[in-house]
């Protein structure tokens, strides 16, 4: 019995040594079966990856041509601010009606407007009757349209009734008042009338013969600011025939798209004012000397062009603005309203944007001739057309810090801070020159540096800028930013937030 058991035992371990040495047959093909099938599973995982990457890279190409076309585009809504120009209750109405101011406004259009609405202010403070202004007639233009050619007069009259009371003209009896030619001081304070009030004891009329910049940009009573911008952005609004076809145009432009007011300053009396001559030939450069030279009231005749240029104190040129404007990422497609009066040389300085875009647009091809008959010979009443559709551009661009490009860019912020690029002049030639130099070229590097550049420069709200650091004396209220420009915080409120 025992060798029974030995021999069984025996035969046993035998028999799983011969399994261990010979693999089984179904294993293996099992193996390889399951090898396949991962192999094939991950060709499947990596082709499916891939297709879902292809389709991503084309979802956020077009997400970002979105995101840019925003970026370019889009209207800020108010940045949850609104306009607040409803008077405080301290404000009281004027009490006198018996001293009379009477203005005349100097410079272009909107040089005179803000200087009518600054002797609106004025009127309140020394509480006296306005007289209707007389227009300037004798500035480079030679215009000679009336208050009443250009703005709404009954309008302007009737929607100041509860701060100023206004006449058309002095009545007949205070022909032999006695009458005081008083020049205002720049940025005058509140201090400052409240001191020129004292001249009603020996007179009864006040003729002031310049109207601009008479009154301080910041630091006076609320109820005085809401004043400038109630007359501005309300009262002083332009005549029916010039808001009728303003509106119009702005109609047909927009029937087209979405388009770009451009403020080209590249014309004669600003060339010649700034000394400016890049980009002009030696004949062009000669003939604005010498119109600076026969400017009696331009102080500087002798303008190194170059470090003007550097400094950024000169208009863009047209080649220039393209060029800024592409990198920014508008496309050749794009239609520019160019809001300006006779481009210097424009036939040859305009083919180099028009190169870039060719859409571009001006009045005479938007309006008929019929209708700008009227407007002929009158520039300011064709710059109130300008600027109406700068104001309703969807996007505005002044290629240089005018009076315009102030009043422009400041009804913008009043509106709801649409989009307004200004752009930085020094930092472009900077990059221009590199251009030239050979140093940089066109391309995504540049307009990432011109993007970059003009991130914070697009309008959004912020509170007025003061005087230049280290700047004193009278000279600091010339470098503050123009009321005009951004009438926040004084016109401009955060919403409240509803509980």
């Amino acid at each position: 019995m025992v060798n029974t058991r030995i021999s069984v035992s025996s035969s046993s371990s035998s028999s799983h040594v011969r399994n261990r040495g010979q693999p089984r047959r179904p294993s293996r093909y099992i193996s390889i079966y399951v090898v396949l099938l991962l192999a094939s599973a991950a060709v499947l995982f990596l082709f499916s990856q891939r297709r879902i990457a292809e389709v991503d890279r084309k979802d956020q190409s077009k997400n970002w041509f979105q995101a840019t076309e925003e970026n370019l585009w889009d209207s800020s809504f108010g940045f949850g601010y609104r306009t607040c120009v409803h008077r405080t209750s301290k404000y009281k109405a004027p009490q006198v009606w018996d001293r009379y101011l009477t203005v005349r406004s100097n410079g272009g259009l909107n040089q005179m407007r803000t200087g009518i609405c600054d002797m609106v202010a004025v009127a309140r403070i020394l509480n006296a009757t306005l007289v209707i202004p007389e227009l300037d007639k004798k500035s480079f233009w030679r215009d000679s349209s009336t208050f009443a050619d250009i703005f709404d007069e009954l309008h302007f009259i009737k929607s100041l009734e509860g701060d100023v009371r206004i006449l058309k003209e002095l009545p007949k009896e205070s022909a032999f008042l006695p009458r005081a030619r008083k020049h205002f001081s720049s940025w005058a304070s509140l201090s400052y009338y409240e001191e020129i009030a004292q001249i009603w004891k020996d007179y009864r009329v006040i003729h002031a013969p310049k109207s601009d910049s008479r009154l301080a940009n910041n630091d006076l009573p609320l109820d005085i600011q809401r004043l400038r911008c109630r007359c501005l952005y309300n009262a002083l609004r332009f005549s029916p025939p010039i808001e009728i076809l303003g509106k119009t145009l702005v109609e047909r432009l927009k029937s087209r798209g979405r388009y770009i007011a451009l403020h080209l300053r590249f014309e004669k009396d600003m060339l010649s004012f700034t000394g400016c001559t890049y980009g002009l030939t030696e004949l062009e450069a000669e003939e604005l000397r010498k119109i600076r030279e026969s400017t009696s009231h331009w102080k500087t005749k002798n303008i190194n062009s170059t470090e003007q240029r550097i400094g950024g104190f000169c208009p863009l040129t047209p080649k220039e603005v393209g060029i800024f404007l592409q990198a920014l990422g508008y496309g050749p497609s794009t239609w520019i309203y160019i809001a300006a009066g006779e481009i210097f040389g424009s036939g040859a300085h305009l083919s180099s944007l028009r190169s870039r875009f060719p859409n571009l647009v001006f009045k005479d091809t938007l309006a008929t001739p019929e209708e700008l008959k009227i407007f002929s010979n009158h520039a300011s009443q064709a710059a109130a057309l300008d600027y109406i559709i700068s104001v309703e551009s969807d996007v505005f661009v002044p290629s240089y810090t005018g009076n315009m490009a102030r009043a422009v860019e400041g009804h913008r912020r009043f509106l709801g801070h649409r989009r307004t690029i200004v752009p930085d002049r020094k930092g472009l030639v900077e990059l221009f020159d590199k251009f030239e130099r050979g140093e940089l070229n066109e391309g995504p590097m540049s307009a990432q540096l011109v993007r970059r550049m003009h991130k914070s420069r697009q309008g959004a709200p912020r509170k007025r800028y003061g005087p230049l650091p280290g700047m004193k004396g009278r000279g600091r209220f010339r470098t503050e930013e123009s009321f005009y420009e951004n009438p926040l915080p004084e016109c401009i409120c955060r919403r409240r937030r509803l509980s």
